[in-house]
């Protein structure tokens, strides 16, 4: 929230706590109580009243309010958003939402599930398999070229239901799958995700609720903001998050990622297959 980082520098401990569990997970704020709120962040009911009136609202009902409203904004679907645009400049509006979107979803990333995503994917014995809902194929399949570049073993669960179908009886016990799928989620995505989990696979699910389909399961739970001010959501946190990912695998696999990359430049190279950028 825009919010919490205006009012951080006036923070007392207890009400950082509580600031960083509302903008971890929304929800908390938006469906549970006071009561429930300072449980999960391990303050006290009067450290949540406090941080409510230093974010200037008119105590807890007045937040939670508002925090519906924005998370009703946004899990509409597209064809309701675009008939109720966000008021004030576009332009300002998508630069505030999409800083937001990318401070939100790396503080949210505890260091525990960061270096066990990161250890999993430098194992290079180990398959990695990727999987997206629709709208977030894109980004996912640029990360799995990424990946690949830095390791091998790296395969996308994708295509019609009968490839689909092939490619996870080839999941073994071990592998690591790394999913992403916002609401609202595709169907195709979590039933995949439960098979790769039967199946004994590792599963990663960056995803924008505790209460998605695809958290159901996962070993490693990414959350990732979605927010935006125009009629779609999204996908500057997960693009972070994932940024943030690769980076680490380079940094753990070291030498042997350095030798891959220059293996693949020097091919690039010989078979001129990118041109030359010096003028």
């Amino acid at each position: 929230m825009a919010r919490v980082r205006a009012a951080s520098d006036r923070l007392s401990r207890a009400e950082r706590r509580v600031a960083e569990s509302v903008v971890a997970d929304p929800r908390a704020v938006a469906f549970g109580t006071v009561a429930d709120l300072a449980q999960r962040s391990g303050a006290s009911g009067a450290s949540v009243v406090r941080l409510a009136a230093k974010l200037g609202f008119d105590g807890f009902t007045e937040m939670q309010a508002i925090v519906q409203r924005d998370l009703a904004r946004r899990l509409r679907p597209a064809t309701e958003r675009i008939r109720s645009p966000a008021p004030g400049d576009v332009l300002a509006e998508t630069m505030h939402a999409a800083l937001d979107a990318v401070e939100q979803s790396l503080r949210a990333i505890d260091r525990p599930t960061f270096d066990r995503v990161v250890a999993a994917l430098a194992e290079p014995d180990r398959n990695v398999w990727t999987i997206a809902g629709n709208a977030s194929g894109g980004i996912v399949s640029q990360f799995a070229t990424h990946l690949a570049m830095l390791r091998p073993g790296v395969r996308s669960l994708r295509g019609d239901p009968v490839s689909v179908a092939r490619s996870l009886a080839e999941v073994d016990p071990g592998d690591v799958v790394v999913a992403l799928d916002l609401a609202r989620y595709d169907a195709w995505v979590a039933d995949s995700v439960e098979r790769c989990v039967a199946r004994g696979a590792e599963v990663v699910a960056l995803t924008d609720s505790p209460l998605s389909p695809i958290a159901s399961g996962a070993t490693s739970l990414v959350l990732v903001e979605a927010n935006t001010v125009g009629p779609f959501d999204s996908y500057v946190g997960a693009l972070a998050a994932l940024d943030a990912v690769l980076a680490g695998v380079a940094r753990a696999m070291g030498d042997a990622a350095v030798e891959r990359l220059d293996a693949i430049e020097s091919s690039w190279s010989s078979t001129q297959a990118l041109t030359a950028d010096d003028g």
